[in-house]
């Protein structure tokens, strides 16, 4: 291809489909629950209230996403009722004009700003606008209430769908998450030693594992974790495992890889935690250590099957979680209300999709735009915070939609309405839990001919849904592009650089913490692990701000070298304290102290500096022994603050040195 005609990165990075596996269960839950309405209203000659339940069960379908049940409770049922709501407030207000637009405003406000409260909180404010948005668009049948319950029911039977194999498979995905956190650390183990790349890219997927089993084991627990024996016993092998990730930087800093016994003994353990067995029948046959770090391994491993081996639930009472039992549903209900009233970006971002919806809403009330309420539905999809970029959300909702309507074209004109479009339903809508894994663009490739088909069923428009959708799909994006991301400043600017300075001060706070003489071993691992999820979130936006354009794109990747060496900090300041803890000198308190703030006059530079230069560390006299356990950590404290990263007065992007 011509150098003029490839596309830039940013956008072949947007464009690009994720790796992801198809949920089979996921998929066939949408094509029970979406088709069922729309049989059940063609056999009782009420199409229209069949495809307002679908409607319903196409939010729940887009909420089911939690491996564990009872997370599913949180994640289709809470926004079920705050999708009634929403359609409850827009039929009330529907054909009242510039009240509508008011209404219709207002609550974008309130969906924008508890929107920012949690990943539920997120989904629940969607359906919110969402179907106030449709409600205030199309003349919903029968009395107010009918629309509501109708979409809810819809919800409804996604959720029983979601729950039907609870009693059979209860805690099977829970142990499925640990076990795969103890697969993971057994491929880090046998990373050790080896190609550096290679083990960092283990080790950011064991940081991902254990975010993912600590959030699924205790995210969603309602009361004290203490009163259920199974997960108590899941937080205690979880935290057994942690020791074992502890001691993989150790041994790999020697460069000898391990003895393949060790990452087996573990793989060993997966299983049977996997299989909800107690390991005491699985042989653990270790080689004998030799080393610090090999002894560390030894050790933990030994600890781990230890802990996997209990059975009486008496040996788990009152096991600490090692990030801290996280607070009562009521507690973490006010402190969310709490944070939505006084964050500062919470009052930003709902501002900005109230400017968003109210611009649409007049836009539409001022010039006649058929079935208009799609623009704004647009807006909602493409200005979720959350869920990725604005500009690149913006390019994938256009094309997506663009796909789908061929799609819905060929449905349209070939299918006839009545009974014809249950099977269609049954082939769409699998597609939908089927391809948002794979990215925006081809999510809203499955959900755009499945809700023009229910948008058939309610006016019986056919074909000539076709051109006003995809017009009404472009002024919203135009919208929101605009009003949403251009009239921002902060739109130009990655939130990197402020929260990787927070982390490198987290970084100086967790080497003072791992010498400390006092420090808690569990207020260690608590440190080191909020570091590691705090590092993954700034890789998380990492990649959100690559599909950014020009300049902000190359200033994201500009910061890269950094996130990465703070990433190597972390994991030698975990070394050296493994090494500390199996029989190596500890450093001396000023060589703790010269570290710490070394780490925190890079994390100022970070805040106050838009010109970053290269900084030479300087340890002084505290740097006096080359062979302690300190060395590899102040090599990477210089490696870091030896990067520097330069913008030009203009804003040009910049590189790093």
């Amino acid at each position: 291809m011509p150098p003029r005609l490839t596309p830039p990165d940013w956008l072949v990075r947007t464009l690009r489909p994720q790796r992801a596996a198809i949920p089979w269960a996921a998929t066939t839950r949408a094509a029970i629950a979406m088709a069922t309405p729309v049989a059940v209203g063609l056999a009782t000659n009420h199409p229209t209230y069949g495809a307002l339940a679908s409607m319903g069960a196409l939010s729940g379908v887009i909420g089911d996403t939690a491996d564990a049940y009872r997370m599913r409770i949180f994640n289709i049922a809470v926004p079920q009722l705050f999708g009634a709501l929403g359609v409850t407030i827009g039929s009330l207000v529907f054909g009242h004009g510039w009240l509508a637009v008011a209404a219709v405003t207002a609550v974008a406000l309130v969906s924008g700003m508890i929107s920012t409260i949690g990943a539920v909180a997120s989904v629940a404010g969607l359906l919110l606008l969402l179907n106030c948005v449709v409600g205030a668009g199309l003349p919903m049948p029968g009395d107010w209430w009918l629309a509501p319950l109708l979409m809810t029911s819809g919800g409804a039977l996604v959720l029983l769908l979601a729950l039907l194999a609870w009693p059979l498979r209860g805690g099977v995905p829970e142990r499925a998450a640990v076990a795969s956190t103890y697969r993971s650390v057994a491929h880090l183990i046998e990373a050790a030693g080896q190609d550096p790349l290679t083990y960092a890219e283990t080790r950011i997927a064991v940081t991902q594992s254990l975010n993912q089993a600590y959030d699924l084991v205790l995210a969603r627990r309602a009361r004290t974790h203490g009163r259920n024996p199974e997960l108590v016993r899941l937080v205690s092998q979880l935290n057994a495992v942690t020791p074992v990730v502890e001691a993989g930087p150790a041994a790999h800093q020697c460069g000898v890889p391990l003895p393949p016994q060790v990452p087996a003994a573990v793989r060993a353990l997966a299983d049977a935690i996997a299989a909800g067995r107690p390991t005491d029948g699985v042989p653990l046959v270790l080689p004998e250590p030799d080393g610090p770090a090999a002894r560390a391994l030894d050790h933990a491993v030994r600890h781990a099957a230890e802990v996997a081996a209990r059975t009486g639930d008496s040996e788990f009472t009152n096991v600490d979680d090692r990030l801290g039992h996280p607070a009562a549903l009521r507690v973490r209900a006010r402190r969310g209300a709490r944070n939505v009233i006084l964050s500062g970006a919470s009052w930003r971002y709902g501002l900005r999709l109230a400017l968003c919806i109210g611009i649409a809403q007049a836009l539409v009330s001022l010039v006649s735009v058929p079935r208009s309420y799609w623009v704004a539905l647009t807006i909602t999809f493409v200005m979720k915070p959350d869920f990725g970029s604005v500009f690149s959300r913006a390019v994938l909702r256009a094309l997506g939609t663009a796909v789908g309507l061929v799609v819905a074209a060929a449905v349209l004109a070939e299918v006839p309405l009545g009974w014809w479009d249950v099977p269609v339903m049954l082939l769409l809508a699998p597609l939908i839990p089927a391809l948002t894994p794979r990215g925006y663009a081809f999510q809203t490739a499955a959900i755009t001919p499945v809700i023009l088909l229910l948008s058939d069923i309610l006016n019986h428009q056919g074909t000539a849904l076709l051109g006003p959708r995809l017009l009404d799909s472009l002024m919203g994006c135009a919208i929101a592009l605009v009003a949403g991301y251009l009239l921002w400043p902060e739109s130009w600017h990655t939130r990197i650089g402020d929260r990787l300075a927070d982390a490198v001060a987290d970084t100086a706070s967790y080497v003072e913490c791992a010498f400390g003489a006092t420090a808690d071993p569990a207020a260690r691992a608590r440190m080191r692990r909020r570091l590691y999820r705090d590092l993954s979130v700034i890789r998380t936006e990492f990649q959100r701000a690559l599909t950014e354009p020009p300049p902000t794109g190359r200033r994201a990747a500009a910061w890269w070298p950094l996130v990465v060496a703070v990433e190597r900090i972390v994991d030698a300041t975990t070394a050296a304290r493994v090494r500390v803890r199996h029989g190596s000198p500890p450093p001396s308190s000023p060589e703790v102290t010269q570290v710490a703030s070394q780490l925190q006059e890079l994390a100022q530079g970070l805040r106050d500096s838009v010109v970053l230069e290269e900084v030479r560390a300087d340890f002084g006299s505290a740097r006096t022994d080359r062979d302690g356990v300190l060395e590899h950590v102040r090599q990477e404290v210089a490696a870091a603050r030896a990067i520097g990263v330069r913008g030009g007065p203009t804003g040009d992007a910049p590189t790093a040195a």
